[in-house]
């Protein structure tokens, strides 16, 4: 069903700090085929830990039988540069030395995360994507390619996400950074160095991504008269463990500084104006209750990207709503494809 590939750039490639990379390998997965019109693309971009493989994590709004599924669209996921999941990353091997680059990767924002994955589209002979769409990390990357280049784009559906990140968002990024740095091995050039830290921070992190009464509601305790053991430490014991089986705390180190680089306003007129330069029928989608990407930042996106449509769910899951109430994002993104294909058929019958 999907197609695992790696895209190597013969060239050096050039990062928004001037810095420059070589050997650049970029992981993607394809689903479906190229149709004849070639206008049938969804390009997807995930979030921070995630990888190419939409159909695993963001199941429900992707798969064979759901909204985005392979009979009808080219659907690609790439995985981001500086992620472990086959993208050139800190753990690669620097051509200078021959050993992995470990903290002597160059640091690069999610500018950089747009033109390498601009790189691979047009490798791929990809002119138009008839939908980008992102959430979290993932929608931070979407608006800036957005930007970056508005005819490209023709559909934007943008979830969870936000313009510029918050000093609030970038306190707990830099306070899982903290974490990752007090464990002293993350400094030993190791592929495991940082592992406990590593732990800490996605304890951390989970804590943004959830909310009071999800914890109330899963992680209560059956009987009053524990004294220690309780299951919400447990619950977030196994979920920094997991978290270390799949990832390692450099690629998280420096995705998370990536993640607080995001601002589209930056060396532009400003953020509201850079907004305006998006062309394509956006939409955008918050969560009431999320706590790291309040609802005020997407109702930003919305007032100020050009008749941008806005929508709000509710999730008891906070901003890990965005991965877990599909149901409810396939009625609203469904709904929204359809006009938007009217739009499309109308704008060609009055060129007509």
């Amino acid at each position: 069903m999907s197609i695992s590939s790696i895209y190597s750039y013969g060239k050096q490639f050039k990062l928004e700090s001037g810095k420059k990379i070589k050997n650049l390998q970029i992981a993607y997965q394809t689903y479906g085929k190229l149709n004849a019109n070639r206008d049938n693309v969804i390009w997807v971009c995930h979030a921070l830990t995630a990888n190419a493989d939409v159909f695993e994590w963001w199941e429900g709004l992707f798969g064979a039988n759901a909204l985005f599924n392979p009979n009808d669209h080219y659907i690609i996921c790439a995985n981001v540069l500086g992620s472990n999941y086959g993208t050139t990353n800190p753990l690669s091997t620097n051509p200078v030395t021959g050993l992995p680059y470990y903290l002597a990767f160059p640091q690069f924002t999610v500018r950089d995360f747009v033109s390498a994955h601009q790189l691979l589209a047009t490798h791929l002979g990809i002119d138009q994507i008839k939908l980008l769409i992102g959430g979290s990390l993932g929608g931070q990357q979407a608006v800036e390619w957005a930007i970056i280049e508005a005819r490209r784009i023709a559909n934007l559906i943008l979830v969870a996400t936000n313009a510029v990140h918050s000093p609030w968002g970038i306190a707990f990024n830099e306070s899982q950074r903290l974490a990752i740095t007090a464990d002293r091995t993350f400094f030993a050039n190791q592929p495991n160095g940082g592992e406990k830290g590593l732990k800490a921070a996605r304890s951390i992190a989970l804590l943004s991504y959830r909310t009071y009464d999800a914890y109330g509601s899963t992680q209560v305790e059956s009987v009053n008269d524990k004294t220690d053991q309780f299951r919400a430490a447990s619950y977030q014991n196994y979920q920094g463990e997991k978290l270390t089986n799949r990832f390692n705390a450099y690629s998280y180190y420096y995705l998370t500084k990536a993640m607080d680089s995001h601002n589209v306003g930056r060396n532009r007129k400003s953020i509201s104006e850079a907004l305006k330069q998006i062309l394509a029928n956006t939409l955008v989608i918050g969560i009431e209750n999320d706590f790291l990407f309040p609802i005020s930042e997407q109702k930003y996106l919305a007032d100020h990207i050009k008749d941008a449509q806005f929508a709000a769910i509710h999730s008891a899951y906070g901003h890990d709503g965005f991965l877990i109430e599909t149901n409810v994002l396939t009625n609203i993104i469904g709904t929204f494809m359809k006009e938007s294909s009217n739009k499309k058929i109308i704008k060609l019958q009055h060129t007509a």
